[in-house]
């Protein structure tokens, strides 16, 4: 059965760094794998993918700002920023593609399998 943990979610200061962790298991880490994130009171918002070959897309609004990286061996995937904002108060998921290249992440079509998700909150 397919599983994707994330950690590294808490309570940080506006200007701190973001540094999550999902892990995965259950299935072969072949296939892209990405995140998600849902602010309060708005729909769910794609940040970033990466392919299995570690091709990375990030969506057009956000590109610049987060950095997603994967190391297959762990079977894990990072995401980071260096200095969050009080708007990047959200529930971050990771995600599992059903294909190993990115989709596009206006939308979570491409997505089979979500993460419970870890709650980040940036103090304001």
């Amino acid at each position: 059965q397919l599983q994707l943990v994330e950690t590294g979610g808490g309570l940080v200061q506006p200007g701190g760094p973001l540094r999550l962790s999902c892990v995965a298991s259950g299935f072969t880490f072949r296939n892209a794998i990405g995140w998600f994130r849902q602010a309060p009171g708005k729909g769910r918002e794609g940040i970033s993918c990466i392919s299995r070959d570690g091709s990375t897309k990030y969506s057009d609004s956000l590109k610049g700002r987060f950095t997603i990286s994967r190391d297959n061996a762990k079977n894990t995937v990072y995401l980071q920023k260096n200095s969050l904002e009080p708007e990047d108060t959200a529930l971050y998921f990771c995600v599992h593609f059903v294909s190993s290249d990115c989709p596009p992440l206006h939308n979570s079509d491409g997505v089979d399998s979500w993460g419970k998700g870890t709650l980040v909150t940036v103090l304001s």
